[in-house]
């Protein structure tokens, strides 16, 4: 076996399907405990890349006394999860946080969920449902209003972003962030586009929606200048949603090679667009997305898109805010964890 383990080679040694280590691996539902235990087990055994953190992670869980020095004698406090949007099952968010909550649980903390509504973040205010005195830390997952976050980071509280608002003016929060890498994927994919003369590339989403977006768009941007290819400024439509892609799209006279998606929702909501308007994917033009959700692996043709491990995510945060609540004196860090592209119909390179 080669040194790189992939998923097929851990479902070959177990006689089981690709799909279902998969979701295993992606801690995905509708996988028996038993049967999830040992994929797991097998993939450490094997030396699956995803695993290497396992070694951290047992010795983080014998390690709660130190822990318990955070918030007194026996481990324990509420980490408060705070979001202002609603975290779908196939939203990358929502899996790293199944792993996350599991992991604080081991550690002796609980996870409160606050929904941030628009009234919330308009009148800068905190939910009713958070109380200060009982949160140890918090973290916050799609958290992108500039003004809000800075009011948070003023509490006093250990805070994490996992991704967070687009820093276009080059302004960065006093807080430590975890983002997922979103400069390998997309740099790789515009170099394997132009590589087989699919020059003419766009881009679809509004890069100021948040970092990740921005890291995404930038990624775009460098990787077509540092070819010396140029991009076509119509190409790139700054819209997240069906309703402003649409205008943009049936202003078009003609379509690039390929579109570049922030994320599978835009490159899904593209797709449909496209349809409606007579277009065929992959044969007038190729798609791609970023997250790799379950809906870029079930429509039709299936989008190309950039994998985020959720695990190493989750592994992360912890680490982050368990290290920050020990030194709080540490320098913020910002740390992105490994994605990895993959490849599918919507762009059929042979």
């Amino acid at each position: 076996m080669g040194t790189r383990v992939t998923i097929q080679d851990i479902a070959d040694e177990l006689g089981l399907s690709r799909n279902t280590v998969s979701k295993a691996l992606n801690n995905a539902g509708g996988i028996a405990d038993e049967t999830r235990a040992r994929i797991i087990q097998k993939a450490m055994e094997m030396g699956y890349k995803q695993f290497a953190y396992a070694s951290a992670i047992l010795a983080a869980q014998q390690d709660r006394h130190m822990d318990a020095l955070l918030v007194g004698s026996q481990p324990g406090g509420e980490i408060a999860l705070l979001s202002a949007s609603f975290l779908g099952g196939s939203h990358f968010a929502s899996l790293t946080l199944d792993w996350f909550q599991n992991e604080i649980t081991k550690l002796g903390f609980t996870l409160g969920m606050h929904r941030v509504t628009e009234n919330h973040l308009a009148d800068c205010r905190l939910p009713i449902t958070f109380r200060r005195e009982r949160v140890t830390a918090i973290i916050c997952f799609e958290m992108f209003d500039k003004v809000y976050d800075d009011m948070l980071c003023q509490l006093g509280i250990p805070i994490l972003f996992v991704d967070g608002p687009a820093k276009v003016d080059g302004k960065s929060l006093p807080a430590d962030q975890l983002y997922m890498d979103n400069t390998t994927g997309i740099t790789q994919l515009v170099n394997d586009m132009l590589a087989v003369g699919r020059t003419r590339i766009g881009f679809i989403g509004n890069y100021r929606h948040c970092q990740s977006f921005y890291e995404r768009y930038a990624a775009f941007r460098l990787a077509m200048l540092l070819a010396g290819v140029p991009v076509e400024d119509r190409f790139c439509i700054e819209e997240n949603k069906m309703v402003g892609i649409a205008p943009r799209l049936e202003q078009l006279d003609e379509l690039p090679d390929v579109f570049v998606c922030a994320n599978d929702f835009v490159a899904l909501d593209a797709l449909q667009v496209m349809r409606s308007l007579g277009y065929d994917v992959p044969r007038d033009v190729w798609l791609t997305g970023f997250d790799d959700s379950s809906e870029s692996r079930n429509c039709m043709p299936r989008l190309t898109t950039v994998h985020i491990h959720t695990q190493v995510m989750a592994f992360s945060a912890v680490q982050l805010l368990r290290t920050r609540l020990r030194e709080p004196s540490l320098d913020y860090r910002q740390l992105h964890t490994e994605t990895t592209l993959i490849y599918r119909e919507s762009t059929p390179l042979s």
